[in-house]
């Protein structure tokens, strides 16, 4: 058992994307990974897809999810259920920050940009 302190996220190489990573590897997982994100107000990340199922968790601010040629608007007190392997975007499209928490079933998460090419994340999974 560990026990963490909720460390809050700091700014990452993706430009309007703060991450922490809450639990994953470091801690001795392998099936799951929790991050918390805050994108900033017109931020997004790239697209992307990962090799494991995610939710997400809105805590505040208002989204959208582009995903499999469908968007989707989000906000706060919404999951959004990504399935592994399916091409998807993150918009804050609000004017606050973009509040969530991400819950992934690998650790690490392995992530592909849309034409297969490995997405190396500036962070920790």
């Amino acid at each position: 058992m560990t026990i963490l302190e909720q460390q809050r996220p700091l700014p990452t190489p993706i430009p309007g994307v703060e991450h922490a990573t809450w639990a994953g590897g470091a801690q001795g997982l392998s099936q799951l990974s929790v991050w918390r994100q805050s994108l900033a107000a017109g931020a997004a990340t790239p697209p992307h897809r990962h090799d494991c199922d995610e939710v997400v968790m809105c805590l505040s601010g208002t989204g959208e999810v582009h995903l499999g040629g469908a968007v989707q608007r989000f906000d706060a007190d919404t999951t959004v259920v990504l399935p592994r392997g399916v091409t998807h975007q993150l918009f804050n499209v609000g004017n606050e920050p973009l509040e969530l928490i991400a819950v992934l079933g690998s650790s690490p998460a392995g992530t592909w940009l849309p034409d297969g090419e490995a997405l190396e994340l500036p962070w920790p999974t």
